[in-house]
């Protein structure tokens, strides 16, 4: 396995692991909506993930459509890269 693929393997990982996150903030917050700790929480970790998607996207492409303007090549590669489920990673 090459130093990319672990770099990738990483990143791909601390997305999802980010992801999560984001994920039980939101939920938590339906039910503590006033809670202003947990907001903060939650944006940091939207932030977070912001970053990550954007590196990822300049390094490997985009996994949303949203980050298809941080890629740094001259083609669109969206349908042609190898997804993270398809040996992308």
């Amino acid at each position: 396995m090459t130093m990319q693929n672990n770099d990738q393997q990483r990143l791909f990982h601390d997305i999802g692991v980010i992801g999560f996150v984001v994920v039980e903030m939101t939920e938590y917050l339906d039910t503590h909506p006033t809670d202003k700790e947990a907001m903060e929480y939650l944006n940091h970790y939207v932030r977070m993930q912001n970053q990550a998607m954007r590196e990822y996207a300049a390094k490997y492409g985009p996994l949303r459509i949203s980050d298809a303007d941080s890629c740094k090549q001259n083609e669109w590669k969206w349908a042609t890269q190898p997804w993270p489920w398809e040996g992308g990673c």
